[in-house]
């Protein structure tokens, strides 16, 4: 039963990933486009910090290695948080200068 609540809890963290870098737009190809736009500038950082947080988990646990599903999981929780901030700025930073 574990593994079947593993897997769940698997698939929410992808699907909150997706819905926390959801940009909607006019229509559905905006929607995507802007999705799309939205992890691709923010995949660099979440891949770089997650490489980091798991060397050091690695590091702290004498070279143990973390499981792939482990690693996607702090991958998509890092960049729900990202797409938290970064909707953040862009719904309070627009309009400003004009």
């Amino acid at each position: 039963m574990q593994s079947v609540k593993e897997k769940v809890s698997f698939y929410l963290t992808a699907a909150g990933y997706l819905l926390f870098n959801l940009r909607p737009g006019a229509d559905l190809t905006v929607t995507v486009q802007s999705t799309l736009w939205q992890i691709l500038q923010t995949a660099p950082y979440v891949a770089g910090v997650t490489w980091f947080i798991i060397a050091l988990l690695q590091y702290m646990s004498e070279g143990e290695k973390v499981s792939w599903e482990r690693r996607f999981r702090l991958f998509f929780t890092i960049g729900i948080f990202a797409g938290l901030v970064h909707a953040i700025i862009e719904y309070t930073g627009k309009g400003v200068g004009q």
